[in-house]
């Protein structure tokens, strides 16, 4: 484990699901979802969790997430903020997921989902990428370890040169951490 560096464990970009800038929600969960058929879980089995948009030069320029597009659908109105301000006034759980369920219930998120999600364009709600977020392909799986835990990332985008060439993905990393504990147990 100690000679591994990014690339070992990294998801190409051509395995990943992305859509090009312009693209609706839907059609981002669509791509996420044809990825998710032709996944080869023998070799990698945890799933993708997130699309990548491309703007018109291929060029990655962000990400949406599972958490990003459950995000989107969330009814952006003046009500739902007050009750988020609520709860971080430090009133109970219990009060504010009441009040949640009594909106829900007067509006419902999944009404006329496809609707919505045909309107929404991915760049409204994707996740802009930080200077924290990119790792050099060579880089040692030690410092990316050091690079997802500190930046709280569930992925890095991996580069070669300026170029893009895939993601790290915490999952992937996890699992080459609990494989190396193993084996490690196993030779104690």
């Amino acid at each position: 484990m100690n000679n591994f560096i990014v690339k070992d464990l990294m998801v190409p970009l051509s395995e990943y699901a992305t859509v090009q800038e312009g693209s609706t929600l839907f059609e981002a969960v669509l791509a996420l979802e044809k990825i998710q058929e032709e996944f080869d879980r023998e070799h990698a089995p945890y799933q993708h969790r997130a699309v990548l948009i491309l703007n018109r030069n291929k060029k990655v320029i962000g990400k949406l997430s599972q958490l990003g597009v459950l995000r989107a659908i969330l009814p952006q109105n003046e009500r739902n903020q007050q009750i988020e301000d609520i709860s971080r006034f430090g009133f109970s759980a219990g009060l504010t997921n009441s009040l949640r369920e009594k909106n829900r219930l007067e509006e419902g998120i999944l009404n006329d989902i496809y609707k919505k999600a045909v309107l929404m364009k991915v760049e409204d709600y994707m996740q802009t990428l930080s200077e924290g977020e990119y790792v050099d392909e060579n880089t040692s799986l030690d410092t990316a370890i050091y690079q997802l835990v500190t930046g709280t990332h569930l992925s890095l985008i991996v580069t070669r040169r300026d170029e893009i060439i895939g993601l790290l993905r915490m999952s992937d990393v996890f699992a080459a951490v609990f494989h190396a504990m193993k084996s490690g147990e196993l030779t104690e």
